[in-house]
C-alpha cells in the first residue's frame, strides 16, 4: 500500500531540507509513497501542528519543529 507522507512547513530552509531528506530516502530504499508539501497555514493548523516542520505519515503526524536523521526517517516509514 502507497504511504502518503506529508511534509508541513511554510518554505523555510528547514522545511525545504526535510523535504529533499524525506523524498532521498524515499528514493533510496524504494518506498511505495507520495510526498507532498503542504505550506498553506490553514491546512498545517488541521494536523494540530504549531512548530514546523513536520512529517505526517498515513495522516499521523510523527516528528515536529526538528530535522530527523536519514535513519529515522527510514525506521519512521517502516
Amino acid at each position: 500500500m502507497t504511504k502518503s507522507i506529508k511534509i508541513l512547513g511554510t518554505g523555510c530552509p528547514k522545511c525545504k531540507t526535510l523535504t529533499n531528506l524525506v523524498e532521498e530516502v524515499v528514493k533510496e530504499n524504494n518506498i511505495d509513497a507520495t510526498v507532498e508539501k503542504v505550506e498553506d497555514i490553514v491546512e498545517i493548523m488541521t494536523f494540530n501542528v504549531m512548530v514546523t516542520p513536520a512529517i505526517v505519515i498515513d495522516d499521523v503526524v510523527t516528528t515536529k519543529g526538528r530535522i530527523p536523521s536519514k535513519q529515522e526517517v527510514l525506521e519512521l516509514l517502516n
